[in-house]
């Protein structure tokens, strides 16, 4: 099978792998659609520390389950499914808890050593793919992962009905949690970023604010438009340090701030004085755990508009120029198409 592999920073090499084949539990995917991801371009345009060459990127994948381990129930040959790329110990207390999520065994395509799944096949756990309805396209399917992390960080927010939201960051996982946030009834949620085209696409997705930070502080915008207080939760998406920074003065004193976006080296925006007199909650959202059936039965159902974040799809020979295409700031996501 091809595989393209990360074989040096910002080099990226359509080469031959074996095709995997699936052991007891598993089952064989013909990989039909992957998006781009954040931390995919990270490792593309700045390498992988402590990891040797060549690694395959990709952890958003969807497409058609075309063999069947032993022991394998629910999932047969031909079923169009969307993927779920962590695989966890199964025997840690986090996993016996249900929050498999944090298991320190955790093996997460793409993040390195292990390989991700811009590839032809990739052999998986049956139990973590998941049949898609014939109403959400392989694309949508892929997507059911950025999802997956919005639903993720709006439950560690306790996002409600009512809830003034602001969401820091314009890009795949922001646009996201502003969806999942109004289809839990929201109002108003505020999106900031500092590219018009984000600004714009969350608009016509419903957001109640867009507001550019190049141009106006957003605290000070949600203190004038929404409440003098601040809102009862922000959600920092983008890992800016000046959004991380602007989350404290934009919550009301009692509110909750999500971090989900992953900066670089960026320390809290707040000190033990100001968390007490402000009683905060800050909450981290590591990626996500259970949130697969939910984010597919809310894409089928038009909950959660999923497709509307695209901005390209390429071939896989265009794998290479579309990381390039990806990695500019206007692109919201791009996806691979692995198979036609």
């Amino acid at each position: 099978m091809r595989a393209c592999q990360l074989t040096d920073v910002g080099e990226l090499t359509v080469a031959e792998r074996d095709r995997p084949a699936p052991g007891s539990g598993e089952v064989l995917v013909r990989i039909d659609r992957v998006g781009i991801c954040g931390s995919d371009l990270h490792y593309y345009e700045h390498g992988v520390d402590a990891v040797d060459f060549p690694l395959v990127l990709g952890h958003e994948p969807a497409g058609t389950v075309v063999e069947v381990g032993a022991d394998v129930t629910g999932v047969t040959s031909g079923d169009r499914v969307a993927v779920e790329p962590g695989r966890s110990c199964g025997e840690c207390a986090y996993c016996a808890e249900g929050e498999y999520h944090l298991c320190p065994e955790m093996a997460y395509m793409s993040s390195p050593p292990v390989d991700g799944a811009l590839v032809e096949y990739v052999a998986w756990p049956a139990d973590l793919v998941y049949p898609l309805p014939d109403d959400v396209s392989l694309r949508e399917g892929a997507l059911a992962e950025p999802l997956s992390v919005a639903v993720h960080a709006c439950d560690r927010g306790d996002v409600g009905a009512g809830d003034s939201v602001l969401v820091t960051g314009g890009g795949p996982i922001g646009q996201l949690v502003a969806t999942v946030a109004l289809a839990r009834g929201a109002e108003p949620v505020v999106l900031t970023d500092v590219v018009a085209g984000k600004l714009d696409l969350a608009t016509d997705r419903g957001v109640d604010h867009a507001v550019d930070a190049t141009e106006r502080d957003p605290a000070a915008a949600v203190r004038e438009r929404v409440d003098p207080r601040g809102v009862d939760v922000v959600i920092e998406s983008s890992g800016a340090p000046a959004a991380v920074a602007s989350t404290t003065d934009a919550v009301r004193r009692g509110g909750t701030i999500v971090f989900v976006g992953m900066p670089d080296g960026t320390g809290l925006p707040v000190d033990v004085v100001e968390s007490i007199e402000g009683e905060y909650d800050l909450r981290g959202s590591y990626r996500f755990a259970g949130t697969y059936p939910e984010a597919i039965r809310g894409i089928a159902d038009g909950r959660y508009d999923v497709d509307g974040v695209v901005s390209f799809e390429a071939a896989f020979d265009d794998t290479p120029a579309a990381f390039e295409r990806a990695a500019a700031p206007e692109p919201v996501k791009g996806v691979v198409r692995v198979h036609e």
